[in-house]
């Protein structure tokens, strides 16, 4: 006689590393508050993996008119906030205005957007300072995801950090920093979730999030702070046939920036000899075993001007040479501190890598001194020039080079080569160059080859310059236990929570 064994839970439990601190789209920025909220709500488009826009919460492509300063973007006329707000015209003007207001990521929007209109109930406006190409990447944003103006009346110039009233598919039930849980909601407006629910767990390290995955305690890890050994572990064991592997879109880029209105790296030949010293073939496999691909511009290569790759390849004697004209070498070599984040595993091997290869290279000429610091901490006194050289990374906010490009080389104020105010000076390189500003501003106003030829331009410059040398391309990975469907990411690599499904088996015994 038979009998049925008592199935697994359909809830399913996802598991990283990193807290969430907020949980307001005006300020949210870490990569695991972006997948959380990429659940529990929509943005008005979303980009698929073949690179074409899909609605979401708009029911159309928008319509820009003939001079491209107005954007008309006719909404959904069925969808409910988790409150029952209805979502309309209104709800996401207010969303939008509450962003331009109170957001923290001001690089997200920049100046484009001059005011934000309800054409009608279900029709949304927005009116450009300037025409923008990047416009429908930037619709993508998870920033610019609509809440509640019910649930949020109170904190329209104030941040909610614990809580998330959205159209998504999922509601939030519970949240602390390390752990959310996620039920269904059931008046979604589009395909329900295909499972239960999600635990979304963070444990305290690497070793932590490895065991938990082959113990089969989580049913799914995401691969952002894993330890590029057990990265690689988990990789083996995927083609072993192990876990399901899922490989998302390259959208992290990590870099250095160098301090450039400040000794020793005022002296462009000094960071353009940094650029050269690195061996990016030989980091990439020493710290990664190849799963991060050597980079050499500042906008992934999937993106419009990604392929140019305009920063110089590895060159020792080229380095020498710079070194020495800069007054260096023949036991004079240059000293300087290199900080690296302390909790992200891959930076201290990267470091120590580059170290070894300027030891090896260079002796006499370069002297690398290693300062790990938690990354918080680096985060906050970036913009105060407190770093010499410092290692970090970086994922636009939606798919497209001004997403990557105005967030590190943008500049309202500049004096020669030193940008005074701006996000050049916020991400702690305070460089600029003439011509520069108005390069970036172009590249976002063209299409096709010209907006290529003017995005060649700005990495150009950006490579000459060298306050910021690309080091890899990194691509965000989800490892599954087989009884989970292969797990999918979206076109902004983002991993598709809702789509998420358990593969119940039914066991007989005699």
């Amino acid at each position: 006689m038979g009998c049925q064994a008592p199935p697994p839970t359909s809830r399913i439990t996802v598991a990283s590393a990193g807290r969430i601190s907020s949980l307001d789209p005006a300020q949210a920025s870490t990569l695991s508050a972006m997948q959380l909220i990429s659940a529990l709500g929509d943005p008005l488009y979303r980009l698929k993996r073949d690179g074409s826009l899909e609605p979401r919460l708009a029911a159309a492509a928008p319509v820009l008119s003939d001079d491209g300063r107005i954007v008309t973007i006719p909404l959904r006329t069925d969808v409910l906030f988790h409150d029952g707000t209805p979502f309309n015209a209104a709800a996401m003007a207010f969303s939008l205005r509450r962003f331009l207001n109170i957001g923290t990521l001001s690089y997200v929007v920049g100046d484009r957007i001059a005011s934000v209109e309800e054409a009608d109930t279900y029709t949304l406006r927005l009116r450009l300072n300037r025409p923008s190409t990047s416009l429908q990447g930037l619709l993508t944003s998870i920033n610019l995801t609509p809440i509640s103006p019910t649930a949020y009346s109170s904190y329209e110039d104030r941040f909610l950090h614990d809580r998330f009233v959205g159209t998504g598919p999922y509601k939030l039930t519970d949240f602390s920093e390390h752990q959310q849980r996620l039920k269904p909601f059931p008046q979604y407006w589009g395909e329900a979730p295909r499972n239960n629910g999600l635990d979304l767990i963070t444990l305290s390290n690497s070793t932590a999030l490895y065991g938990a995955l082959l113990s089969g305690e989580v049913d799914l890890l995401l691969s952002a702070s894993i330890d590029e050994d057990q990265r690689y572990a988990l990789h083996e064991r995927a083609i072993a046939g192990d876990l399901h592997e899922s490989v998302g879109p390259a959208m992290e880029i990590g870099y250095i920036t160098l301090l450039s209105n400040q000794k020793p790296f005022q002296d462009q030949r000094l960071r353009q000899a940094l650029a050269v010293s690195l061996n990016r073939k030989q980091i990439s496999e020493r710290v990664s075993y190849g799963l991060r691909r050597p980079l050499r511009a500042l906008v992934p290569p999937s993106l419009p001007g990604g392929a140019l790759a305009s920063w110089p390849q590895h060159n020792t004697g080229q380095a020498r040479e710079l070194l020495k004209a800069a007054g260096y070498c023949n036991g004079s070599p240059l000293r300087f501190p290199l900080t690296f984040r302390s909790n992200v595993p891959a930076d201290k091997l990267l470091a120590l890598t580059w170290q070894a290869q300027v030891q090896q290279d260079l002796h006499d000429c370069l002297v690398l001194d290693l300062d790990g610091v938690e990354s918080t901490t680096i985060y906050r006194q970036l913009g105060e020039g407190a770093f010499k050289a410092v290692m970090l990374d970086w994922r636009g906010s939606y798919p497209d080079p001004e997403a990557y490009l105005t967030p590190l080389l943008s500049c309202t104020t500049e004096t020669g080569d030193t940008c005074v105010e701006g996000e050049a000076a916020i991400s702690g390189s305070f460089w600029s160059a003439p011509g520069l500003q108005n390069a970036l501003l172009e590249s976002d106003t063209l299409m096709g080859g010209a907006r290529l030829k003017a995005l060649d331009r700005v990495e150009q410059l950006s490579a000459d310059g060298a306050a910021y040398i690309p080091i890899w391309l990194d691509s965000p990975r989800a490892w599954a236990q087989l009884n989970l469907r292969p797990p999918k990411f979206d076109g902004s690599g983002q991993l598709m929570l809702a789509d998420l499904e358990r593969r119940f088996k039914t066991r007989t015994t005699n």
